[in-house]
């Protein structure tokens, strides 16, 4: 049998903390709406794939066949996920009238075949950062720091590389998505429908930290054996 154990990563939950709590100072100091909180972690979504690319590539596998599997999927990674996030700015810019009202879609000059999902992101992506404060760049390199200290310290030194699988870290982005996205687009709504109270505003913060913080536990619970009795044995 098998327990679960939690790993000890005390300066990757500090800088998941230290990252998540800068949305703060963009409300007190910069007067953030909620469009603007929800378009950082709309942001975010890219950041965490961008390291879940480092994850598939140092990842150890020791198959030929899984080793072909994987320059397969990681490019397929991109085209799938690059399209999923699309779809997904597409309707943060709709509900929360994000630019100039123009949609991201409409670029005649379609790139080839699949490669049109990462069109579809990359025009998303350039719509939604031409919208952003200018001081919003201190809090996706906070949140980009975060995201790189847990790489190293859970993935690299913790030696997750050896344990991990192509098919977890596959799923993983996309679980982030559904959790917590969708508990933060439907409190982003709420929140925009009543003019973003700073109350709400700090609460919406305060969710993202709570589901990451479970993400993260959740993500990072080593398995050891269990010692069985002796008499059970």
């Amino acid at each position: 049998m098998m327990s679960q154990q939690k790993q000890k990563d005390p300066l990757s939950l500090a800088a998941l903390i230290g990252a998540n709590l800068i949305p703060l100072i963009g409300i007190f100091l910069f007067h953030w709406d909620v469009r603007y909180i929800v378009l950082l972690y709309w942001i975010e979504n890219l950041v965490a794939a961008f390291y879940n690319i480092l994850k598939m590539a140092f990842l150890k596998i020791d198959r030929a066949t899984e080793k072909a599997g994987k320059l397969f999927l990681i490019p397929f990674f991109c085209i799938h996920y690059g399209g999923f996030c699309a779809v997904h700015g597409f309707f943060l810019i709709s509900f929360f009238h994000i630019g100039d009202g123009l949609s991201p879609f409409g670029d005649s000059t379609k790139w080839w075949g699949p490669l049109i999902f990462i069109q579809l992101l990359y025009s998303v992506f350039a719509k939604i950062w031409a919208s952003k404060p200018p001081e919003m760049i201190w809090a996706v390199i906070g949140l980009a720091i975060s995201h790189g200290v847990s790489f190293v310290e859970n993935y690299i030194l913790g030696q997750e590389y050896k344990t991990s699988s192509l098919k977890k870290l596959m799923h993983q982005p996309y679980q982030r998505i559904i959790v917590m996205h969708i508990a933060i687009l439907a409190g982003g709504i709420f929140v925009m429908k009543l003019d973003s109270p700073l109350p709400l505003l700090i609460a919406l913060v305060l969710l993202k930290i709570f589901f990451d913080l479970h993400l993260h536990k959740k993500s990072h619970t080593k398995k050891s054996p269990k010692i069985k009795d002796k008499d059970s044995s």
